[in-house]
């Protein structure tokens, strides 16, 4: 039975890339900051400001992992996500650093905890990033930053352990349909239509679209895909507009 990882686990993208993963045989273990709902087979809470932070921390994570993978690991998926949205006049090196940590710093350090157990099952990464990596907007100068160098590192990633067998790729979603997008635009309907129609298909995302791409950037019929970065935005990323 092939085995991934899945971070940011218990979200709404998380939680549809677990149920999406089991539906294709895989065993799951997510890891979150936070219990909750979850669709892993087994759930581990882990804060990964802590990974970046402390090898001790990414030492006791990978020791509570390894029973379950039995030094094989086919897949792992930074999913986890940390986004702050301030002016850069306001932004604190906390916020900065939490940012950084788990949207960049954090996919790196479980790549490279794990990296004996993706050689060994000739596995892959799946890093999701965002839209953000190549377009943006006020005040998300931080999450925009870390996403473009997460996808920087997928394509060295894939540079350095092509030849290992194991593969890297990145996703880059535009606004998907969760339950955090939802909160965010309670009682203003007329600006959640409005993002809607703003990309070229009319809508946004959905967890379970962004899922079924993870699934198949980790099957065996995208075995020459490597360092790729594959947007799933309707279309928006191609958008010209004014300024």
């Amino acid at each position: 039975m092939p085995i991934a990882i899945v971070t940011g686990a218990t979200g709404g993208i998380g939680t549809a890339i677990c149920r999406t993963l089991k539906g294709r045989g895989y065993s799951v273990i997510g890891i979150d900051r936070s219990s909750g709902s979850c669709e892993a087979d087994e759930l581990l809470l882990c804060d990964l400001r802590e990974i970046h932070r402390s090898s001790t921390a990414a030492e006791d994570l990978r020791a509570r992992i390894r029973p379950h993978t039995k030094g094989s690991l086919n897949l792992l998926v930074n999913n986890a996500a940390y986004q702050v949205v301030k002016r850069v006049d306001d932004l604190s090196r906390e916020d900065w650093d939490d940012t950084m940590s788990v949207n960049f710093s954090a996919p790196f350090f479980l790549a490279q905890l794990f990296l004996p157990e993706l050689e060994a099952a000739r596995g892959s990464v799946v890093n999701i990033g965002s839209i953000h990596a190549n377009l943006t907007k006020p005040h998300f100068v931080a999450y925009a930053t870390s996403k473009g160098a997460m996808v920087t590192m997928t394509r060295a990633l894939a540079v350095e352990l092509g030849p290992r067998g194991v593969r890297a790729n990145a996703i880059l979603p535009a606004a998907t349909d969760t339950a955090m997008l939802r909160a965010g635009f309670e009682g203003n309907e007329a600006a959640y239509r409005a993002l809607k129609d703003f990309h070229p298909l009319k809508r946004i995302g959905t967890p379970d679209e962004i899922a079924e791409l993870v699934a198949f950037l980790a099957s065996d019929k995208s075995t020459f895909i490597n360092g790729s970065a594959f947007g799933i935005d309707g279309g928006i990323g191609a958008v010209l507009h004014d300024p």
